[in-house]
């Protein structure tokens, strides 16, 4: 379940200790309102790797999968407090709200969504000028990361979790309109399989990972169903022997799953995954079964049967040029279920060369920002789920973990940067070290840190999209980069005045 809003309500008890800052005079008792970092929600891609800390110094996240090398959330570290002085980050994004409060962003911080009003700005202000933390609201400001130590770099840990993706089968029983994946016959058989888990938990402990993600994927995995508790158990021997945690997840497209399959997920503490991509026809134009049907009433029925049984259950809402208009109703069904989902650009040639017409561009924005309109009037902070590959939970400097910490296994056992890129295998799962081959690889595929990209690099944005989807850019500007400009500053002040109406204080 989505959690609900998660804030802080800060008053100063005291007058401040008197400084050589004008602001010091400042009597009123300052006011934030905190919006905590959301969870990573991963899309069906290489997903956005938030190497950064992402969760809050006063509550937890949980990150939900994806179907992709998804962005991994590394665990908070208590926030050092010991440098002398601090300073406004030059990155801090500031924007008016109703009833005299500001909303801030630092795109380099700790995720941390704040309203502040004028006394509580005035003290942040402040530190335009260096200077040392000198009560209980300073010490808040430098641990939600809206201040900085001066002249620290920004840091971004490396990340915990080796994830790969295991391609099962070929074989699906629909016919997407915008899939990648080549269909035919081949499946993983039982030998494979146990070969590409052992690779990965070898790459895992050679590369001092403290997890192992995997995800199961196809095609569509329930077509070769008891595979995949086979594979699974193999894979809880292999963690419990590596002392390595081991988090999985099942992506499918919800039309196969039966009451055993989703009883031995929630016993056995897997995600699920399942993409929708419309309600009704929106769901049936891009996602028929291969003799034409539409798939929307079984994958909702069996979406019903999941709730039911208590499975950790995500959706993954591909938007293309034919289910944009729509995307408003697809996000209201979710949210009416309470169901965690993430918003995924297409990578079809057609809708990625379509969304260049700035016409084409303007009915994209309209599309999401209707989606993002029905998001804020629910309770929770939806902004990390909106924006393919995008995130405000925490800074990244790559968009996904491809060629970093992701594996791709085929049927065969080859294995590939991304599985959109399957055909192009580096090595396979019987390398001693399937990582270091993808690492040392990087002609075919190239996945550099947004900050060397020309077009990127003095973006305010580019810690929270990283540049988009490298196969679709380089040292170039990414087809949906217009999209990212138009509509981050947009999506965060929604959130700010959430968080006005959530605690009583809008208009």
């Amino acid at each position: 379940m989505i959690d609900e809003l998660s804030h802080i309500l800060w008053s100063s008890p005291t007058l401040r200790p008197e400084s050589d800052c004008a602001c010091a005079e400042e009597t009123g008792s300052p006011v934030m309102l905190c919006s905590s970092p959301g969870q990573i929600m991963d899309s069906d891609c290489a997903c956005v790797e938030a190497e950064a800390l992402s969760e809050s110094v006063w509550r937890s996240s949980t990150t939900p999968d994806c179907d992709c090398a998804c962005a991994e959330a590394l665990p908070a570290s208590a926030l050092a407090l010991a440098p002398n002085l601090w300073q406004l980050p030059e990155t801090l994004y500031r924007a008016s709200l109703q009833q005299h409060q500001t909303l801030v962003f630092n795109p380099t911080g700790r995720g941390v969504i704040a309203a502040l009003d004028a006394s509580a700005l005035a003290r942040l202000e402040c530190f335009a000028r260096p200077q040392t933390l000198t009560d209980a609201m300073d010490r808040q400001l430098a641990m939600l990361g809206l201040i900085s130590p001066l002249d620290a770099p920004v840091e971004f840990p490396a990340p915990q979790t080796l994830t790969a993706w295991l391609h099962l089968t070929e074989a699906c029983n629909l016919r997407c309109t915008y899939c990648y994946v080549h269909q035919g016959p081949r499946a993983m058989d039982e030998a494979v399989g146990i070969a590409a888990v052992e690779a990965v938990f070898r790459s895992a402990v050679a590369h001092g990972y403290r997890a192992v993600k995997l995800k199961y994927a196809g095609g569509e995995p329930t077509l070769v169903w008891p595979l995949v508790p086979f594979l699974h158990r193999y894979a809880q021997d292999l963690a419990a022997g590596t002392g390595l945690d081991l988090r999985a997840t099942l992506l499918s497209n919800g039309t196969r799953l039966t009451g055993s399959m989703l009883d031995w997920l929630a016993g056995n503490n897997l995600r699920l995954m399942v993409s929708l991509d419309g309600i009704g026809v929106g769901h049936d134009v891009q996602r028929p079964f291969a003799d034409g049907r539409g798939s929307f009433d079984s994958m909702a029925r069996n979406l019903d049967l999941a709730l039911a049984a208590d499975v950790a259950l995500y959706l993954s809402v591909t938007v293309t040029g034919r289910n944009v208009a729509g995307l408003a109703d697809t996000v209201r069904f979710a949210l009416e279920r309470d169901l965690a989902f993430h918003l995924n650009f297409s990578r079809a040639p057609e809708d990625v060369a379509q969304v260049q017409n700035p016409a084409e561009q303007a009915r994209w924005i309209e599309g999401l920002r209707a989606a993002f309109a029905v998001a804020s009037t629910y309770p929770g902070r939806r902004i990390d789920a909106l924006l393919d590959l995008a995130t405000f939970t925490a800074p990244h400097t790559y968009p996904c973990g491809a060629g970093r910490n992701y594996l791709v296994v085929d049927p065969a056992g080859r294995i590939a940067h991304c599985q959109m890129r399957l055909e192009a295998s580096v090595t396979d799962v019987w390398t001693d070290d399937p990582l270091a081959a993808i690492r040392a690889e990087n002609t075919s595929f190239s996945n550099p840190p947004v900050d060397t990209k020309p077009t990127c690099r003095t973006c305010l944005w580019r810690h929270v999209c990283a540049g988009g989807c490298p196969l679709l850019m380089c040292n170039t500007v990414s087809p949906y980069c217009s999209l990212y400009r138009a509509l981050l500053p947009e999506m965060l002040y929604l959130e700010g005045l959430r968080l006005l109406k959530a605690t009583g204080s809008a208009a």
